[in-house]
């Protein structure tokens, strides 16, 4: 019997409250007061012009002074689904819209699909990870997400189709699909698993099987759920020239890597397992293949104070070997049953007050780059679960109001996104931000509105070594990420003053083009998601076997 064992606390979701959950919300109309009471919120929503978040909160309260029921949005939507398919009303795009749930969802401008691994033997013993029997190590039985997969006994077919579904029924696009595959350290997994794993979530996008990973990334070129990028994530000391290379040939485009310090004597005392030259190397490698790298970070430690924190952060972008595309800020969390707790009952781990957490990320966030995304600042452990230390959930909305009282707010990509503000293609600025790493110039170009809400970029790497971990790539400039921002859109739609499909990555293309071009380089290549392939050859690029390239022709 293992030492220390997780013990849930929280209530978490169990299939029967699931099942009562969808009986509520899909149960068919029942009478016709119920289709009268339904048909007077369309009315109201066809009629209105508002589209502030708070609209809809006030239009129940209106209705509901007038007799009718308070209804979900769930409700109204399946209530309102059905009444277009009897016949009774026409569908009404805008309607579908307003009744959109959770829309910051994909207002990235793609579908996040989010799915987890089977639990299995991690190599790390690290001191603060919880050991839940039943999830991959790190993981609680009780997350969010990982509820969902635990309940789907982790099978990567059903976590997809299951996904599609609820996104599709809460009214958002799923033409457009980002996968996460989260889980334990990907790389420690059977190669013949992970292939296995990654052919069935193709499958699921696809609507038909393959017999292999190649095959389904071929069908997915022109499948209904067209993947837009493979996430998973690993330790830094696995990853090797091999590795990328197999990497690639799963589809992957993008890597996260539990760094979680790049002090030495941190990372032995927490018994981590690798050290701060395993991540420099990693980036390397990944950076030189063309790959998004994504480093997540562990705030207060053992052994750290909030002074070495900030100091340990300011290396992620002093040290030319790292500068992240991506972080995410991870603050640790003290879980009972861990030796960290041990640490902790004996008195020689103290977790941050919410004062000191905050000071520190304020001070943290103000460092962070133009060109970085920070994907989170507090990881979603249910509170039960914390036996000390910080558990408020909306770290994130303090530290932005704080940044702006004090007229610095944080520049990092996810603060800045259009979301859903209407954009204007002719009034955005090209810009871009270039910066040295230890083996290429990179350079951010991206397109502003005139307050600097950020409708889409484009990340270019252009090499100064020929240490390319992939020949076919070697001496290419290299594109490693398109992402236009605003709400998802189907593949075929237009929505005027949306950032999609006004031809922003086009021209983000066309400006790395002749950036790399000026540079001296005469092929340029980009790491294309299988569903983005036929956009890429609209524009002139061919398949290779890992990558699309294509030449440059400059005016000399």
């Amino acid at each position: 019997m293992p030492r220390y064992r997780f013990e849930q606390r929280a209530r978490g979701t169990s299939p029967e409250l699931q099942a009562e959950w969808r009986a509520r919300n899909h149960a068919p109309l029942a009478a016709d007061d119920e289709v009268t009471h339904i048909l007077a919120y369309i009315d109201a929503l066809r009629a209105t012009t508002e589209a502030d978040p708070e609209f809809f909160s006030r239009l129940v309260r209106r209705l509901s002074k007038q007799g009718h029921p308070i209804y979900s949005k769930a409700r109204l939507r399946q209530g309102y689904l059905d009444l277009v398919e009897a016949g009774h009303i026409k569908q009404n795009d805008a309607v579908l819209a307003a009744l959109r749930m959770k829309p910051v969802r994909t207002l990235s401008g793609v579908a996040p699909v989010t799915v987890l691994t089977k639990p299995y033997a991690c190599p790390g013993q690290c001191i603060f990870c919880p050991d839940d029997i039943r999830m991959p190590k790190s993981y609680l039985s009780n997350e969010p997400g990982a509820m969902r997969a635990l309940i789907l006994r982790f099978d990567p077919y059903e976590q997809v189709t299951q996904r599609l579904a609820a996104m599709k029924r809460i009214g958002h696009p799923t033409d457009k699909i980002e996968l996460l595959i989260l889980g334990g350290t990907w790389s420690s997994y059977p190669q013949d698993y992970r292939e296995w794993f990654v052919r069935r979530l193709f499958d699921a996008l696809n609507g038909t099987e393959s017999e292999s990973v190649g095959e389904a990334l071929r069908r997915n070129e022109s499948a209904p759920h067209r993947n837009t990028g493979l996430v998973i994530e690993t330790r830094p000391d696995a990853i090797t020239p091999e590795e990328v290379r197999h990497l690639r040939g799963l589809g992957v485009t993008r890597v996260q890597l539990g760094v979680q310090s790049l002090d030495n004597h941190l990372l032995a005392i927490n018994k981590r397992g690798h050290t701060a030259e395993d991540v420099r190397r990693a980036v390397r490698l990944l950076r030189s293949a063309g790959f998004k790298i994504a480093l997540h970070w562990m705030p207060n430690l053992l052994g750290a104070t909030p002074e070495s924190d900030l100091a340990d952060f300011r290396r992620f972008w002093d040290d030319p070997a790292l500068c992240p595309d991506e972080m995410k800020l991870y603050p640790t969390g003290l879980i009972r049953n861990t030796e960290l707790y041990d640490h902790y009952l004996r008195g020689e781990y103290h977790p941050y007050s919410e004062d000191e957490l905050i000071d520190l990320l304020l001070e943290a966030k103000k460092l962070v780059p133009r060109y970085c995304r920070l994907n989170r600042v507090m990881r979603d452990i249910p509170a039960p679960e914390i036996a000390a230390g910080v558990t408020a959930s909306n770290l994130r909305q303090i530290l932005g109001e704080l940044l702006r009282g004090t007229g610095t707010p944080c520049r990092c990509i996810r603060c800045r996104e259009v979301r859903g503000t209407a954009v204007e293609p002719a009034s955005l600025n090209l810009q871009a931000t270039r910066y040295a790493t230890d083996h290429s110039t990179e350079v951010f170009w991206e397109m502003t509105t005139p307050g600097d809400e950020l409708a889409g970029f484009l990340r270019l790497s252009l090499p100064t070594s020929d240490d390319a971990p992939i020949a076919a790539i070697a001496g290419h400039a290299l594109i490693r990420q398109v992402q236009v921002y605003g709400p998802a859109l189907a593949l075929e739609e237009d929505a005027p003053g949306r950032a999609q499909h006004q031809g922003l990555g086009r021209r983000l293309i066309e400006a790395a083009e002749r950036e790399a071009g000026a540079a001296g380089f005469r092929r340029i290549s980009v790491i294309a998601a299988a569903g983005t392939r036929e956009y890429y050859r609209r524009l002139g690029y061919e398949n290779g076997e890992l990558y699309m390239s294509k030449d440059i022709h400059t005016n000399e």
